[in-house]
């Protein structure tokens, strides 16, 4: 790809292949970066080799090193045990990678990867539910990924999968009849429905006529009762106009949503087709796909009375994403505590002889420190009560910074804070990890948090609204002497791999700590080194590396979905 840190690690792999005097595959030659700065700037491990050579290690790298001439950009070369380590002239890494972030400005970081048309499935929330602060981890994560494949250049078709039919929808709607006909309706009616919905799980789960007429409920529903109906549609538009809402809150934006409702009947289709064919089979009147020899047990595909489950609709979608859209892979970001249900998915889809590049991106939940969360037993957070918490602490200390801001401007940087704090804090933990949120530790404008990130950007910006480079030939780059900006210059130059690697990875921890990184660094910088004072041929220099941090900060966090702020 055409950025430094690449054709520099290229020019050292075709050093190093020549040297050997092998044919060898390049996928091999590894390139590391040491423990310490002092040993090198990049590492060539020399293990490998010794499956070529027959000799140590250790004797593989000093010879490499008499073999390999300095250039005039590879300042020196050092073998320190069985490690290769190259010195790269700084004042040459330094030139090229800020005119490059100069030069590409916010397209800075973008690869070319191969042309495919991936759909990624994400959010995913069901009706008749409240919208807690778990379901943003899962809206924080894909998100993330449509932007993080956008910015790789390849087509994404974002999309919401929304759960507005089945067992849980009949459970509240038979509730709200049962208990609640004649109430007068609240402002918030979808956080109405949800707290009906679980009053209704509570209510069944002790009393066994309550669960047949609930599923009575469902029955009907299915056989299209007109009453019901109408009752489910007039509901339905509760719950989507309050999740609209909160999508608006959150920026995420949908090409297209996808409802449980539109693909019932076609799954019932698909399922009986199944049975015809026979590959799916009856068991005690459910029906069941058997798929013991492929150690996933069965999976059931219609209940004993004929009501669709998720497996019944899920198989249908599936084959309207690609029939419909023309795809090339389907991502479904979906808590890892489905793992095996897509597993038995995707394997009947293989059964049935739909073979599609399909993918579970399964991410651990998050927890209050009381515990997991759950609709059905009631304890959860709503996302705009934990939103509005988070508003109130941002807005605290903003007005102990800005006595003298207007309320207006209080309120506009406290929300942006308080979703960058959320956001961030769900983004820098890995999927496979679960996370137990802390809002203090989250609100921190110190550490690894989003406020300490969007603070490190207000502070560039009131830097650069002093003053900026207008002209690059102004720019004596010899004067970008110091460590902390090597060690700046080697954090820009990797922006395009941790790019790279947050795509290959689908997820964006690695993002959220590079960024981190590059804010410290800065920091340390900033505190050290002058910069609006320094001598007129320092100070542009300067300016033009404070410029480069700030473009690629500003890009990194759009890509996580979190908003700079002008000042804080």
């Amino acid at each position: 790809m055409d950025y430094t840190i690449y054709k520099i690690k290229n020019e050292i792999i075709d050093l190093v292949i020549k040297a050997l005097e092998r044919d060898i595959d390049r996928q091999q030659v590894e390139i590391t970066l040491p423990p310490d700065s002092t040993m090198g700037d990049l590492s060539v491990p020399c293990f490998y080799f010794t499956k070529l050579l027959r000799i140590s290690p250790n004797q593989i790298a000093a010879e490499l090193k008499n073999k390999i001439p300095a250039t005039g950009h590879i300042k020196s070369i050092q073998n320190i045990g069985p490690y290769l380590n190259f010195f790269i002239n700084q004042k040459y890494l330094g030139q090229k990678v800020l005119k490059e972030v100069y030069k590409k400005s916010d397209k800075y970081g973008q690869l070319k990867l191969p042309k495919e048309k991936i759909m990624i499935e994400y959010s995913g929330p069901n009706t008749h539910k409240e919208f807690h602060i778990g379901h943003v981890r899962n809206v924080a994560l894909g998100a993330s990924l449509v932007n993080l494949h956008r910015f790789a250049s390849q087509k994404v078709v974002a999309v919401n999968y929304i759960g507005d039919i089945g067992a849980h929808v009949a459970k509240c709607l038979w509730a709200l009849e049962k208990f609640h006909k004649d109430e007068e309706l609240p402002e918030n009616k979808g956080k109405y429905l949800g707290a009906i919905y679980t009053e209704a799980v509570k209510k069944i789960e002790d009393n066994e006529e309550y669960k047949k007429e609930a599923d009575e409920v469902q029955r009907k529903l299915e056989h299209g009762d007109k009453y019901l109906t109408a009752l489910w549609k007039k509901t339905r538009l509760w719950s989507l106009d309050e999740l609209n809402e909160i999508y608006k809150i959150l920026g995420s934006k949908f090409d297209h949503i996808f409802y449980e409702s539109e693909v019932e009947k076609p799954g019932k289709k698909l399922v009986a087709e199944l049975l015809e064919k026979g590959l799916a089979e009856k068991s005690e009147s459910a029906t069941i796909i058997n798929l013991e020899k492929y150690n996933l047990k069965s999976l059931l595909l219609l209940k004993s009375d004929g009501s669709s489950l998720y497996s019944t609709k899920d198989l249908a979608l599936a084959k309207l994403k690609f029939e419909k859209y023309k795809i090339d892979k389907s991502y479904y970001v979906v808590d890892s505590r489905q793992g095996f249900y897509f597993r038995q998915v995707f394997k009947t889809l293989e059964v049935m002889g739909f073979v599609r590049p399909m993918k579970h991106i399964a991410y651990e939940f998050l927890t209050l420190k009381e515990g997991a969360m759950s609709s059905r037993s009631g304890n959860i957070v709503p996302f705009e009560d934990f939103l509005e918490q988070f508003i109130a602490l941002a807005s605290e200390e903003t007005k102990k910074r800005h006595a003298d801001w207007s309320e207006e401007d209080i309120s506009s940087v406290s929300r942006k804070i308080a979703l960058g704090a959320i956001k961030f804090n769900l983004l820098k933990v890995g999927n496979n990890s679960v996370i137990v949120f802390d809002p203090q530790e989250a609100l921190s404008f110190d550490g690894f948090t989003g406020p300490y990130l969007q603070y490190t950007v207000s502070r560039i910006n009131s830097i650069l609204k002093k003053e900026t480079v207008k002209n690059i030939k102004d720019v004596h780059f010899s004067k970008l002497n110091s460590v902390l900006e090597k060690q700046i210059f080697w954090l820009l130059a990797a922006f395009p791999e941790v790019i790279e690697k947050a795509v290959a990875e689908e997820e964006a921890t690695g993002l959220a700590k590079y960024l981190f990184d590059l804010a410290r660094s800065f920091s340390s910088f900033y505190q050290n080194v002058p910069i609006l004072s320094a001598d007129e041929k320092s100070r542009p220099a300067r300016l033009l590396l404070t410029m480069s941090v700030h473009q690629v900060l500003v890009s990194g966090l759009e890509l996580l979905g979190i908003e700079t702020v002008e000042q804080m």
